[in-house]
């Protein structure tokens, strides 16, 4: 065995007993819940019986068990919440006559495709059919677009994934930037490129994601200016016109920028 080969196994030995742990764990408090589901599901029954209700077939065989939705509150994704919303509003203060996406969330064009009309593009196309969305293929590192030819453009929660091989993408450390330098480029004069990363201390979290500064972000789209910094921090309500100096103080903040050239 090469030394090369001993120094990898000594790295991901620990890492690989770390996740069996957490594995074991997880599984000892999942089983725990099935024991209020099983009660549960048995005072079903008897109250289905007791009422007499035959409309539905009743099942062990169709058991379907949720475990983690009983909460004071109802749970959502900031990040995923938010920054779509964030969005919207700025595409209805802009009001562009078709707008172009860039592999954000198919929540945000197909929601919005039913007011303008969308272009969404991804490197793996989703296979979606409504009218005033088009779907296409298209890599963000070679975009299939003219020179300043996009007027309303939009990449959210999407660079920070280019070139770590989450989606079968190339492994590149800087696939990211090369991607942003696609987005400059094809950015009409005047336009608007709406675009949103985490934001937090600079780090990757191979092969999720990385985590931005501000500064990062602007020196990346060195040729635009920058029209409005917007925050999801840690804890906290979504900040409208952020001071960028709370980015430094996040660990995983969500940063929206609207940039204009």
């Amino acid at each position: 065995m090469n030394s090369e080969l001993k120094k990898f196994l000594k790295e991901i030995f620990p890492m690989g007993i770390l996740v069996a742990v957490h594995r074991f764990v997880s599984g000892i408090k999942q089983n725990f819940l099935y024991f209020p589901f099983l009660v549960e599901w048995k005072s079903f029954k008897a109250l289905s019986k007791k009422v007499n209700d035959q409309r539905f077939q009743f099942s062990s065989s169709d058991l379907y068990p949720i475990l983690h939705e009983k909460t004071a509150v109802t749970y959502f994704d900031r990040h995923y919440i938010y920054h779509p919303a964030w969005a919207a509003r700025k595409i209805a203060e802009i009001k562009p006559s078709v707008h172009t996406d860039i592999s954000s969330t198919l929540h945000f064009c197909t929601q919005l495709s039913a007011f303008i009309p969308v272009k969404f593009y991804d490197y793996r196309p989703a296979d979606i059919k409504l009218s005033n969305l088009t779907s296409d293929s298209a890599d963000l590192l070679q975009l299939p677009f003219d020179d300043n030819s996009i007027a309303s453009l939009s990449c959210m929660h999407t660079i920070e994934h280019i070139g770590l091989g989450r989606y079968g993408d190339p492994l590149d450390p800087t696939g990211d930037v090369k991607a942003m330098k696609e987005l400059q480029r094809v950015l009409a004069a005047e336009g608007s490129l709406l675009f949103v990363v985490p934001v937090g201390k600079p780090r990757v979290m191979f092969n999720a994601h990385r985590v931005y500064s501000y500064e990062l972000i602007l020196q990346a789209f060195n040729k635009l200016r920058l029209k409005e910094f917007s925050l999801l921090p840690d804890e906290g309500y979504f900040i409208e016109n952020a001071n960028p100096a709370l980015v430094s103080d996040q660990n995983y903040g969500c940063g929206c920028f609207l940039f204009t050239k």
